[in-house]
C-alpha cells in the first residue's frame, strides 16, 4: 500500500455494476479536485477480440479452461508491476481496450483492439482502477496488498447472472444461448479469481433484489432501484457505532442489519456511495498531502 501516490480500485465479476461506482468516485474526484489516472481492467486482457476468439477454439478442443477471469487469458504480472510502480513513484504505462465503435472512431482503431502503452501522466494524484482483478490473489501475485482502497461490487449471483445476460443481449446482440455458455465456462474461474477478492476489501457493496429473480435466464427486466435493497458491508476498519448510526440518520430507510453491515434502499446507493467514499478519498489525499510534507 501506498500513502503518497494512492491507490482506488473497483473489483467486480462482468455485469456486476461496478461502473455504478465509478461514475460515483469520478464525480468526486471532480468535486474534490483530484487528479486520477485511470486504468481500465480490460486493458490487461492478454488477447484482442479476435486472438481470444482463435484462443478459446484452442483451448475447447484442448479441453481446457479459459476465460477473462482467470490468470492464462490476462496480463497479472503487468498489472501488479503498475500498481507496484505507481505506489512507489506516480509513474507506470497504461492502455485502452477498443470497446465499440464510438470508442474506434475517437482512438481511430478497429473495435476489439488494444491501444498502445503509452505513459501515466506524471501529475495525477492517484491510480483509479474499474475492472475484474482489482484485488486478486494468486500463488506469484498479491494485487490486493498495493491498493490503499479496494471496493467490492458483487448482487446476489442470480441478480449479476440478469444483468450481464441483458446486458450482452441488448448491448452487444449475443443470443441468449452465448452468454449461458459463457457464464458456463466462467464458473471454475469465477470461484477461484474474482469471489475471493470479496474477503480482500476494505468495502462492500451488495445489490439484492426485492422481485423474483430464482430463474436468471426468464426474469425479463433487471430489477430497478426500487426494486432493490443495498447491503453494505465494512470490512476494514471496521466502523465505529457512532459512525454507522450517523449514516443511518443521513440515509432515509436505512438498517443496520449487523456489526459492520448497513442496509439501505436501492434508490439511495449513489447517494450512500458519496458520503462513505468521499471521506475516505479526502483521507487518502491528506495523507498523500501529509507524506509529501514530511519529505519536503
Amino acid at each position: 500500500m501506498s500513502k503518497k501516490y494512492p491507490i482506488i480500485a473497483v473489483t467486480g465479476s462482468s455485469g456486476a455494476g461496478t461502473t455504478t461506482v465509478k461514475d460515483a468516485l469520478e464525480h468526486i474526484f471532480r468535486r474534490v479536485g483530484a487528479r486520477a489516472a485511470t486504468i481500465q481492467g480490460d486493458s490487461f486482457h492478454r488477447f484482442d477480440r479476435q486472438q481470444m476468439k482463435e484462443e478459446l477454439e484452442k483451448a475447447k478442443t484442448e479441453g481446457r479452461n479459459l476465460s477473462h477471469f482467470g490468470p492464462e487469458a490476462n496480463l497479472f504480472e503487468k498489472q501488479s508491476e503498475l500498481f507496484r510502480r505507481y505506489g512507489e513513484s506516480g509513474r507506470g504505462e497504461r492502455r485502452y481496450y477498443i470497446h465499440d465503435e464510438e470508442e474506434a472512431a475517437l482512438f481511430g482503431q478497429e473495435p476489439g483492439t488494444f491501444t498502445p502503452w503509452e505513459p501515466i501522466p506524471p501529475d495525477t494524484d492517484l491510480l483509479f482502477y474499474e475492472g475484474l482483478h482489482g484485488g486478486v490473489v494468486t500463488d506469484d501475485i498479491d494485487m490486493a496488498k498495493e491498493v490503499d482502497l479496494l471496493i467490492g461490487v458483487c448482487p446476489t449471483i442470480n441478480l449479476e447472472w440478469v444483468q450481464k445476460i441483458k446486458r450482452d443481449m441488448a448491448e452487444r446482440g449475443y443470443r441468449q444461448e452465448v452468454v449461458l455458455e459463457t457464464i458456463h465456462r466462467r464458473m471454475h474461474d469465477y470461484m477461484h479469481y474474482i469471489v475471493p477478492q470479496f474477503s480482500a476489501t476494505h468495502i462492500n457493496f451488495q445489490r439484492i433484489p426485492l422481485i423474483d429473480t430464482s430463474n436468471p435466464f426468464s426474469v425479463a427486466n433487471i430489477p430497478t432501484a426500487d426494486q432493490s435493497l443495498v447491503l453494505i458491508h465494512f470490512q476494514k476498519p471496521k466502523p465505529s457505532i457512532e459512525y454507522k448510526l450517523n449514516l443511518k440518520g443521513l440515509i432515509d430507510g436505512a438498517m443496520i442489519t449487523g456489526f459492520n453491515t448497513l442496509v439501505i434502499p436501492g434508490g439511495k446507493m449513489m447517494y450512500a456511495m458519496e458520503l462513505i467514499l468521499t471521506e475516505l478519498v479526502i483521507g487518502l489525499l491528506r495523507q498523500r498531502a501529509d507524506v509529501a510534507t514530511h519529505h519536503l
